[in-house]
């Protein structure tokens, strides 16, 4: 273990979140240990603002709860305690100890499959057996405030200094113990820029297939914080670097071209951009819109090919598609209604963007999801470089932000519709029956 003195790394109190001192303090003048752990620290130390502070302690759950009244405890997998301040959570967990793979062990507090994931693991240690436990070097720093001092019993700080992704203990065993390690082993090193060791780096594609057994609502979450965290894009590559793209979309990676200048691929780079230049500028992003983007052709392409072999018309084909593919993606990833919902909206919308005549313009305008589907008709005008689709997107461009006068003359200049309008069948009005003597 090296300890590293106050006057020899960069953490300051005044950069931690006060609610999180104040659980440290108290399980310090209660006798237990406590530090500030993971990426909390490990972001203070590279200058960053923590999203979260987490802490370790060697008190456990139970024990956390009776110092808190503002405690719940969470989670079968991993026991852990959440003191709660309003809406800031501090998440606390107790030091964990190794799992020995004992036949006659408490199941209530290990458990193992028997291709090696963890199934449960509320076995509890010493510090030195926690940090070995903890997935990589530069997450596995504790900072103390009862001496200022940093602890590090993996090389982190070496690790943290020259930018390397480093896994703590066998590879491959910790990747089997919980698969998602290998997509925080890509999303760190894209988010910090760094480099993925070899010996880390070495068997994620051989094991990429072992996401399909991770249930598809983690799934989801985690797909959130690789794409929608502000590097959506260089975690995208690296993701398709390493062979683990395919397992959260195989409906977009079955469709991947040797030099990647399809439509799709484009759409995908380009919405990737946009996204996280957004989230960098603090503008508030929809996973709904990403997406209705990133399975857009995807969704063309099925479409077409059910109106070709079925000969329905191309519009019931296309909302056959629409629950096809969603169903197909929420098999990886469990997208929840409340998004596909939106989806649907926004693709739906692209098919009545090039009706505007008479009141049709100003109804669209009117959708909750006008704006998200006119940016996705936007993006598909400049990945396909398409003249009448930009032309299009000009026009509404143009149309949100004109007077009234001018939106009545752009309209003036559209012409007819050339849509053909069903006749309806009226039926015919029933009569009331005649009064006796009428």
């Amino acid at each position: 273990m090296t300890v590293i003195p106050r006057e020899q790394h960069s953490i300051s109190r005044k950069d931690i979140s006060e609610n999180a001192l104040k659980v440290l303090y108290r399980l310090n003048k209660s006798g237990y240990e406590a530090y500030l752990v993971g990426g909390g620290v490990r972001d203070l130390l590279l200058g960053k603002k923590p999203k979260d502070f987490d802490i370790t302690t060697s008190a456990t759950p139970e024990q956390v709860r009776k110092l808190f009244r503002n405690c719940r405890l969470v989670g079968r997998r991993f026991r852990l305690a959440h003191v709660m301040f309003g809406p800031e959570i501090i998440e606390v967990a107790t030091f964990r100890g190794h799992h020995e793979p004992n036949p006659e062990h408490d199941k209530n507090s290990s458990q193992q499959a028997q291709n090696g994931m963890l199934l449960r693991d509320n076995i509890f240690g010493s510090i030195e057996e926690d940090a070995q436990r903890r997935d990589f070097t530069i997450n596995s720093l504790y900072y103390g405030v009862a001496d200022f001092t940093l602890r590090d019993y993996v090389g982190g700080m070496r690790d943290l200094q020259q930018g390397v992704i480093r896994l703590i203990g066998d590879p491959e065993t910790r990747y089997r113990e919980d698969p998602v390690r290998m997509l925080r082993a890509v999303r760190f090193a894209a988010k910090l820029d760094m480099s993925i060791s070899n010996e880390t780096a070495e068997p994620i594609p051989r094991l990429a297939s072992l996401l399909h057994e991770i249930p598809p609502a983690r799934l989801f979450e985690e797909s959130l914080k690789l794409l929608q965290s502000g590097y959506g894009l260089p975690t995208y590559l690296k993701l398709c670097e390493y062979q683990l793209f395919q397992p959260l979309f195989p409906l977009i990676a079955r469709n991947f071209t040797p030099n990647h200048d399809t439509p799709m691929e484009r759409m995908l780079v380009q919405v990737l951009k946009n996204t996280d230049h957004r989230l960098q500028n603090d503008m508030r992003v929809n996973p709904a819109f990403l997406f209705a983007a990133m399975l857009w052709y995807p969704l063309l392409e099925h479409a077409q090919k059910l109106a070709q072999e079925s000969g329905l018309a191309y519009y019931d084909a296309f909302a056959l598609a629409m629950n096809d593919v969603l169903d197909e993606q929420c098999r990886s990833l469990a997208i929840p209604k409340r998004i596909t919902t939106l989806v649907r909206d926004i693709w739906q919308l692209q098919l009545r963007l090039s009706r505007r005549q008479g009141k049709r313009a100003h109804k669209l305008m009117e959708h909750p999801k006008f704006r998200a589907a006119y940016d996705l008709l936007a993006l598909r005008a400049q990945v396909e470089n398409n003249p009448e689709m930009l032309r299009l997107a000009e026009w509404w461009d143009e149309f949100q932000d004109a007077t009234p006068a001018r939106q009545k003359a752009m309209l003036s200049t559209l012409g007819e519709d050339p849509a053909p309008r069903r006749s309806r069948q009226r039926r015919p009005r029933r009569r009331a029956p005649r009064k006796e003597g009428a």
